[in-house]
C-alpha cells in the first residue's frame, strides 16, 4: 500500500488527512466514464462515481473544481528537475546561435542598405567638395550686341600657354621657354552639343584666325586671351560666329600634364614617328602610352607637318577624344585609386565660367568622347596682315556653319572635314 487510500479513486469518503478532502463527488453515466476518469464498474445503479480533484496554484491554495485537472482525472505530476540556474533544453554548439542570427535575411539586408547608404553619402560629399574646388570666374558677361541663346548648348574651350604649375625643370624638358610674359590661347575650340541629343560638334578655330578683337581692332584672335584675358577671349569668339556660347573651359600647360598624368597616361598609335626640339617630342611610330610630359609635347608640335598649325589642331582633337575617352571610362570612374586623383586634378587645373557645375563638365566630357569634328572653313592659311601671316575664314561658308548650329539646322556633311593624322 502506498500513500494514497485505497478508495481514493471511488466514491467513498477520503481518508482523514487525505487533500482531497472536500473534493466533490460526482456521478456520471457509464458510457461518459472513460471521459472523467477511472469509475468502479461494480457500483451499483450503472454508475460511476469520479472524484474530481482541483489542482492546486503555486502558492498551494486550492483552484475552483474541476478547473485545471489533469486527463484521466489523475493529479499533477511535478515538473521535471533540473539544476538550478542550467536550461533543459539540449546543449548548442558554441557560436551556432550567433552565425545563424547573422545568416537570416534581416540582418543581411541591414548591412547592405548601411554599406549603400555609406556609399552614397561618400559619392555625394565627394561631388560637392569638388564641384567647390572649380575655379569659377565671371568670364561670359552680358554686353551690347551679344548673340541670344541658340539651339543646343555651346562650350567655349581654351587651351593658353600657361606655365603655371610648371618647374622650372619641366619648362626645360618641354621647351616651353622661360619667362614668358603674358598669356595666349594655343588652342581654341567649340563644342557644340545639339539640343535633340545628336552627335556633338567640335571645331577648331585656328589660333592665326584673322578677326576684329572689341576695343583693339584687326589682329589674330590669340591675341585676345593676352589683351583681356578669357572674357575678351569668348566676347570676340562670339562676335565672330555670331553663335552664343554657354559656358567656357580652359587649361594652361601645367593642368594638362597633371590631367594626363592622373589617368595614368593616354594611349596614342602614332602613323608616323615625330622628332621636333622646338616642341621637345620624341615618339617612334606605332601604338604607346603618352604620359604627361609626351602628351604635352604631342598636342603642340607642329614642325613636323606641311600645313603646321592646321595639322596640329587635328591632332589636338584626336588626342582630346582619346584623353576624355579614357577620363570617363568604367576603369576610371569605378576605380577609387584613379577616379579620385583624376577628379582632383582636373577640377584643381580648370578655369570656368561661374554657371559651370561639376556635373555640366562631366556632360562635356561625355560629349567629347565621340564628336564630329571640323576646323572652321578657310579661305587662306598664309594671309599677310599687319599682324603677320594670318588665316582668313571663307566668310559664306563659315556663316553657314555657325547660323546652322545657331539656329539647330543639320550642317552639310561638306563642312564636317573631320580629323586625321598626317602620315
Amino acid at each position: 500500500m502506498g500513500e494514497w487510500p485505497d478508495d481514493w479513486f471511488r466514491g467513498g469518503q477520503p481518508a482523514a488527512g487525505d487533500s482531497g478532502a472536500g473534493d466533490p463527488t460526482v456521478s456520471i453515466p457509464v458510457s461518459q466514464a472513460g471521459a472523467a476518469g477511472t469509475a468502479d464498474p461494480g457500483h451499483a445503479g450503472g454508475q460511476y462515481q469520479v472524484r474530481q480533484y482541483a489542482a492546486k496554484g503555486a502558492s498551494g491554495s486550492q483552484a475552483q473544481p474541476g478547473a485545471g485537472a489533469p486527463p484521466g482525472g489523475w493529479p499533477d505530476q511535478p515538473p521535471p528537475r533540473s539544476r538550478p540556474g542550467r536550461s533543459s533544453a539540449p546543449p548548442r554548439m558554441p557560436g551556432a546561435s550567433g552565425w545563424r542570427r547573422w545568416l537570416r535575411p534581416r540582418p543581411i539586408l541591414s548591412i547592405i542598405a548601411i554599406l549603400v547608404a555609406l556609399a552614397v553619402i561618400g559619392t555625394v560629399g565627394t561631388y560637392f567638395y569638388l564641384n567647390s574646388q572649380l575655379n569659377r570666374q565671371n568670364i561670359l558677361v552680358s554686353y551690347p550686341g551679344r548673340p541670344s541663346p541658340g539651339s543646343g548648348t555651346n562650350w567655349l574651350i581654351a587651351g593658353s600657354d600657361s606655365r603655371q604649375g610648371l618647374t622650372a625643370k619641366e619648362e626645360r624638358q618641354l621647351a616651353t621657354g622661360f619667362d614668358i610674359g603674358g598669356q595666349r590661347s594655343d588652342t581654341i575650340l567649340i563644342l557644340h552639343i545639339p539640343a535633340g541629343g545628336g552627335r556633338p560638334l567640335l571645331i577648331s578655330i585656328p589660333r592665326d584666325s584673322y578677326v576684329d578683337i572689341p576695343g583693339y581692332g584687326m589682329n589674330k584672335i590669340n591675341a585676345a586671351y593676352e589683351f583681356g584675358g578669357p572674357k575678351l577671349l569668348a566676347k570676340t569668339v562670339q562676335n565672330a560666329t555670331g553663335l552664343y556660347i554657354n559656358h567656357y573651359m580652359g587649361i594652361g600647360f601645367g593642368g594638362f600634364v597633371n590631367v594626363v598624368n592622373a589617368v595614368g597616361g593616354v594611349r596614342m598609335c602614332l602613323t608616323a614617328p615625330l622628332h621636333d626640339v622646338a616642341s621637345a617630342v620624341n615618339l617612334p611610330k606605332g601604338c604607346q602610352l603618352l604620359d604627361g610630359d609626351q602628351a604635352l609635347a604631342y598636342v603642340r608640335d607642329r614642325h613636323n607637318f606641311a600645313t603646321q598649325d592646321l595639322q596640329r589642331e587635328q591632332d589636338q582633337r584626336i588626342f582630346l577624344k582619346a584623353l576624355l575617352s579614357k577620363l570617363t571610362s568604367t576603369g576610371v570612374i569605378f576605380n577609387p585609386f584613379r577616379a579620385l586623383p583624376a577628379a582632383t586634378g582636373t577640377v584643381h587645373t580648370l578655369t570656368v565660367d561661374s554657371g559651370t557645375s561639376l556635373y555640366g563638365l562631366y556632360q562635356a566630357a561625355r560629349a567629347l568622347r565621340d564628336p564630329q569634328t571640323t576646323t572652321v572653313p578657310i579661305a587662306s592659311s598664309n594671309y599677310a596682315t599687319s599682324a603677320g601671316d594670318a588665316v582668313l575664314w571663307d566668310s559664306s561658308q563659315a556663316k553657314e556653319l555657325f547660323t546652322d548650329l545657331q539656329t539647330g539646322q543639320t550642317v552639310p556633311k561638306s563642312l564636317i572635314t573631320g580629323s586625321h593624322q598626317a602620315s
